[in-house]
């Protein structure tokens, strides 16, 4: 069972980390990063204990910085390969 539920909101991005932090009852800080909230992760966890929070957020928000690499395909260019 998850220790609490805390809104992205509330959490803090660390750069040094390159992950969204809370404090941790345990003195440390529960982490989850970017990545993990792009592929629909919710729990972050804490490295010093067994402790871990549900994360609320919206997965959309977190997706839009991939939607801007993806090649349309009309715009994909067609290549030659040579036998």
């Amino acid at each position: 069972m998850s220790y609490d539920d805390v809104e992205i909101e509330d959490m803090e991005w660390n750069d040094e980390l390159k992950a969204f932090t809370y404090p941790c009852p345990c003195g440390d800080l529960f982490q989850i990063t970017k990545e993990e909230l792009k592929i629909g992760e919710e729990i972050a966890r804490c490295p010093s204990c067994s402790l871990y929070i549900t994360v609320i957020y919206n997965i959309e928000d977190f997706l839009g910085d991939s939607k801007k690499h993806v090649v349309e395909p009309s715009k994909q260019q067609p290549i030659a390969v040579a036998c």
